[in-house]
Formats: structure tokens, sequence, C-alpha cells
């Protein structure tokens, strides 16, 4: 018996982590993984890779959800008009996917722990210098260039996603928005576009592995923690627009920076 299968899961902490994650995936196009890998490790008690694997569920659901629920403020038409981009960076980010997640199956729990520290860094200080709210409309690169660039960012973005079981948007806006020049609201959309194939290709390559069986001897904690994040996702996509990125985006590195001190510890 696993410690996590001893510790107690309250279905309402499950179900307003998860509304409260969900949110920040609706509004800003996140899978919002980053923050609930802490939670799972840290409240839930979940050994670092059934939290990943659990992760990257709540983070597909977060992702699926949240492109619809974004569409009245970002239509359709706009993600599809921009189909060149996706499939660029989907070239690189879905064999980067497969073979992160071959490789977490086979680090050490102490080892990975380390890691998922380490890049909630990483991430962290993309958010603070990456991130420019009135950026878009100037690509860093253009023509073949930027195509082997964006099959390049899109493989070490895949590789990062399986690794923490996130969806890696917040590495894929940056680069749709400095790479490509979008706007950081059609940015956030494009970047749900990419991660959930991404993710479904490091979700397929985990369930190889035996801790996959997390899922099923969760289900209700599963289920639970799957509803609220729909409810928060559809929260955050309506708060889109009136929340502005100068205050979001440092607040949410500092999230991660604490989380990443949080992970880090367990280790």
């Amino acid at each position: 018996m696993t410690l996590a299968e001893t510790t107690p899961r309250s279905p309402f902490t499950a179900f307003s982590g998860g509304a409260g994650i969900g949110a920040l995936g609706g509004l800003i196009g996140l899978g919002g993984a980053e923050f609930r890998l802490p939670l799972l490790i840290g409240a839930f008690r979940f050994h670092a890779l059934e939290a990943v694997i659990l992760n990257k569920a709540m983070s597909l659901v977060v992702v699926a959800s949240a492109l619809p629920f974004r569409a009245s403020t970002v239509p359709w038409v706009d993600v599809a008009a921009n189909w060149p981009v996706i499939v660029n960076l989907l070239a690189g980010s879905l064999a980067g996917a497969w073979f992160g997640a071959g490789w977490a199956t086979r680090l050490k729990s102490g080892a990975l722990y380390r890691i998922i520290a380490a890049l909630l860094v990483m991430i962290a200080v993309v958010l603070l210098i990456g991130h420019d709210p009135q950026g878009g409309g100037h690509p860093l690169l253009g023509g073949s260039a930027q195509i082997i660039a964006g099959i390049i960012a899109g493989a070490a973005i895949g590789v990062v996603a399986s690794l923490l079981g996130v969806a890696g948007g917040e590495l894929l806006i940056p680069t749709l928005v400095l790479l490509f020049g979008c706007d950081i609201k059609l940015a956030g959309s494009l970047s749900l576009a990419v991660s959930l194939p991404t993710m479904l290709m490091g979700f397929t390559r985990y369930s190889r592995d035996s801790s996959f069986a997390v899922l099923g001897r969760n289900k209700t904690f599963v289920l639970v923690m799957a509803a609220g994040s729909i409810v928060g996702s559809f929260v955050g996509a309506q708060l889109l627009g009136l929340v502005s990125s100068d205050v979001l985006l440092p607040l949410l590195a500092i999230i991660l920076l604490a989380s990443a001190i949080k992970v880090w510890r367990h280790g």
C-alpha cells in the first residue's frame, strides 16, 4: 500500500483545487499543471511519477475544455488561420513528448523531484522575462529559420511537458509571441491547440508504465478534480481580458517559485 493510498483526500479540496487551477488555464491558456503538481505531491502525498501522471490527466481536461470556452474571445477562425504555426510546433513537440515521458518513467523518484523543481524555476523565469503583455506582430525570425527554430522549440517544450506532466503553455506562449509574433491572447489559444495533441502523445507513452494504474486506484479523486477543473476553466475563460497580465504574470511566477521550493524539499 502506497503513501497516497493511506493519505486522506477531501473531495472538497480536490474539487476546489481543480477549480482554482482550472481557472488559471482558462484565463491564460495553460493546463495549470505547474500549480497542480505541488498540490498532488504536497497535500495529497502522491509519489513523483504518480503525481506527474495524475497531473497529465487533469491538464488534458483543462486544455480540452479551455480551448472551446475561450472561443467567445478568441474565435475558432483565428486559431484555424494560424494552422501553419500549430503544425510547425507540433512537428517537434510530439517527438519531444514521447521521449520525455520515456525518460521520466526511468528516473528515480528523488531525481524526478529535483528535475521538476528546476523546471518550475525555469518556467517562472520565462514568465517574468519572456511574456510581453503588449507583444505580438513582430516575429523574431522568418522563413526557413523560423520553421527550424519552431521545430527545435517544440521538441524542447514536448520534453518538458512530459517530464512535468504539463501542457507546456508557459513555454509555448512566449515562443508564439516572440518567435511567431502572435498577440498574447491568440497565443494562449494556439498554445492550447498545440498542447492537446502533445499531451495525448505523452499520456500514451505513460500508459505503458505500471504507475499509470494510479488513475484506476483513485477514480473518485480523479473525477472530482476533473469536474472542478472544467468549472474552473469555464470561469477563467469568461475572465479573459479582464485581468491585467502586468499583475497576473508576476504573481504566477512567484507561486511557481514557492512551488519549486516545496517540490525540492520532497526530494
